[in-house]
């Protein structure tokens, strides 16, 4: 769930269930927009530890906030095996 607060001067976004996954941006749209880039960021940077991604909560919420709506990350994985002619020193 991504919650957002107004705040003078923008909109606080975060993902509750996604700790690391905190942005703002000037509107709802920015704010958005920053938010699934921060997603996607938090993301690859466990991925890149070795560490597993959070399990989505659907239960939470924060009822400090203004806006609460779903956000989903879709992430694709691809591996590229370049084959070397035998002898040949990269």
């Amino acid at each position: 769930m991504a919650p957002y607060k107004y705040v003078t001067g923008g909109v606080h976004a975060q993902v509750l269930d996604f700790p690391g996954a905190i942005s703002c941006g000037a509107d709802l749209d920015d704010a958005r927009r920053m938010l699934g880039s921060a997603l996607i960021d938090a993301a690859e940077t466990l991925l890149g530890l070795g560490e597993p991604l959070p399990r989505p909560d659907p239960s939470a919420a924060d009822p400090e906030m203004d806006l609460e709506e779903p956000i989903n990350l879709h992430l694709s994985a691809s591996s590229a095996v370049v084959e070397e002619p035998a002898g040949v020193v990269p």
